[in-house]
């Protein structure tokens, strides 16, 4: 009799997300366990009811999802629980990092990006680069041999994720920028072809009247959800519309994908006893998306 399939969800916030154990239910999950306030130091046992309480191909119908709201605490869990599985004795479990939602939502902008651009020629500029998401974009932007602007109102701070980012993609072209005021947008917008604004809510990244001065801007890709528009002009529902000659995604255009990248990655898990999804991973599986 094969065994139920079953997701344990290690949440970093004191309540786990309901946002993702309905994806889970929605992707076939049978079971879903899920722990909040998850720490390194309360990880082990965790780990370890996983790995002991099936063998052999049965642990394939086992996988772990770290999530929450805070991506450094994710990625902090997701270390701890590598060290707690004994692979050289086949006892481990599939494993999926999506914090704050970062990775599925960075895969499904880079992939609508990609449906326009060669990302390997494209010169982009991600604004709001230091937050979650922003991260996640310029990575897999500069994984494709694009050039990446990575914006910040923090100068320093930007300079410290192109080199972190540099860490995982050697030879990445990187460059970090300031954005603290409209005048240094201009120079910032120069010569790219895609934007994506991946800033907090609230906040107008790029008025409408530098998005359109911006001669060489081809994509304008906004992952604010939330009114006002983090690229003025862009409308929430916009998947690939034309505004201003620019091919504009707005936060609902882009999450339909998320969501199928979401399910799809949960899926992913069930395949093997093996598997590590984290951005890298999660975005090849949204290129095989139809």
């Amino acid at each position: 009799m094969e065994k139920a399939t079953i997701l344990v969800q290690l949440d970093t916030d004191p309540l786990p997300s309901v946002f993702d154990r309905v994806v889970a239910v929605d992707a076939g999950v049978q079971h879903t366990f899920s722990y909040g306030g998850v720490t390194p130091q309360n990880v082990m046992p965790l780990v370890h009811g996983c790995i002991f309480t099936r063998g052999g191909k049965d642990l394939a119908r086992t996988a772990i999802f770290v999530g929450g709201s805070d991506v450094t605490a994710g990625e902090a869990v997701l270390a701890e629980v590598k060290k707690h599985l004994i692979p050289q004795y086949g006892l481990s479990v599939s494993l999926m990092l999506d914090s704050n939602g970062a990775n599925t939502t960075a895969a499904a902008a880079v992939r609508a990006a990609g449906r326009h651009l060669d990302l390997s020629k494209t010169k982009a500029l991600v604004l709001g680069g230091t937050g979650p998401v922003g991260q996640r974009v310029a990575r897999l932007l500069a994984k494709a041999g694009g050039h990446v602007r990575l914006g910040s109102r923090q100068k320093g701070r930007a300079e410290a994720v192109c080199e972190a980012i540099r860490a995982h993609i050697p030879g990445g072209h990187l460059e970090a920028v300031s954005v603290a005021s409209s005048s240094d947008a201009p120079a910032a917008l120069d010569g790219r072809t895609l934007v994506v604004a991946a800033g907090a809510a609230g906040a107008v990244l790029l008025p409408k009247k530098l998005r359109r001065g911006c001669e060489s801007l081809k994509v304008a890709i906004d992952l604010n959800g939330v009114p006002p528009s983090g690229i003025e002009g862009v409308e929430l529902g916009d998947k690939g519309a034309d505004r201003d000659g620019h091919i504009c995604y707005g936060a609902l255009g882009v999450g339909g994908t998320k969501m199928k990248v979401h399910r799809a990655a949960i899926g992913k898990l069930f395949e093997a006893n093996n598997a590590v999804l984290d951005v890298e991973e999660v975005y090849a599986l949204a290129l095989q998306l139809p």
